[in-house]
């Protein structure tokens, strides 16, 4: 196998000692245009991406040498993997390396929105000094849903553990999964006991718009959503019409459906504007797994797979 490997988008600056370390050589071009990507592919074995580079039947047609293409973070959606497998190459991705960030940010987020420490804080610093408007509610006693108990659902679960609530995990591509920090569920079982519900799903046909109307309807209870997995996954303009009607008893959202605010359509105007206003809602620009920690070890969990094909080969 030529060692050859094209980085096509930005990464952490360790990325370079360490493919030295392993004996590869690389191209670094973080500002590559499509085009400029598909004259040079055809000359590399390995491809590295984030998440601007969208590896399609196109693409993939430029490169009859490629084994491999690693996604720097988590999630397969920009890649036609069917494709990319029925040619032969290997496709990974490095969810290992921002789970612990995406644990931390989901629990952030809820204790952020159960004691009001975002509006608690503006009104404080305008000289507002409102205690009985901001009086919190407790995670503790509390039933956490986890739909997807992979990488990200299990880091969640295992951060939850100190809190003294229940957590219980559905994943509809695994079994016998319950461990100490979470217990295996029926999807039936969320929907009759959650209080907070948290999505650890990729984006997939079987998964996009998921979360809608119908699906927020099927809980018996009001309850909490947290969204760090992708914005596609559930409809925006649902969960505010959930807010509205009190379904939702508040929101978190990492991600949003369309996440290129300058290209809303007229219709996600009006939504997202009637989302921006309330208060019940905890809104973050897709920074769930995007910690400085993560951006490294991002970058050593795709070596380790990288040296694992190398040694295949």
């Amino acid at each position: 196998m030529k060692k050859n490997i094209l980085i096509a988008d930005e990464m952490h600056l360790s990325i370079h000692s360490m493919l030295t370390e392993i004996g590869m050589t690389y191209d670094y071009f973080p500002e590559i245009s499509r085009a400029e990507l598909l004259e040079k592919l055809k000359d590399y074995d390995g491809l590295i991406i984030r998440s601007k580079t969208k590896v399609d039947i196109e693409m993939l047609d430029t490169a009859p040498e490629l084994k491999f293409i690693a996604r720097a973070g988590a999630g397969l959606d920009l890649i036609d993997v069917a494709e990319a497998e029925r040619r032969g190459i290997i496709i990974f991705a490095a969810n290992e390396g921002n789970r612990d960030a995406v644990g931390e940010h989901v629990i952030g987020m809820l204790l952020c929105l159960f004691n009001h420490i975002n509006t608690a804080d503006v009104e404080v610093r305008h000289k507002i000094w409102k205690r009985e408007a901001n009086r919190g509610i407790e995670l503790m006693g509390m039933t956490v849903g986890l739909i997807g108990y992979g990488n990200m659902g299990s880091s969640v679960a295992k951060r939850l553990s100190g809190f003294g609530v229940k957590v219980l995990a559905y994943d509809k591509y695994k079994s016998n999964f319950s461990d100490q920090y979470a217990q295996e569920a029926t999807l039936e079982e969320l929907f009759e006991q959650v209080d907070v519900l948290s999505l650890h799903v990729p984006l997939t046909s079987e998964t996009k718009m998921m979360v809608n109307t119908d699906f927020i309807n099927s809980f018996q209870k009001p309850f909490f959503l947290v969204n760090t997995a992708r914005g596609e996954v559930a409809s925006v303009c649902n969960i505010v019409e959930a807010l509205n009607s009190g379904k939702l008893r508040g929101a978190c959202l990492d991600v949003l459906e369309n996440e290129k605010m300058s290209q809303l359509s007229a219709e996600q105007e009006s939504y997202y504007e009637a989302l921006f206003q309330k208060k019940n809602v905890i809104l973050t620009p897709h920074i769930g797994g995007w910690t400085h920690e993560s951006y490294v070890k991002i970058n050593e969990v795709l070596i380790d797979k990288i040296k694992e094909i190398h040694s295949h080969n």
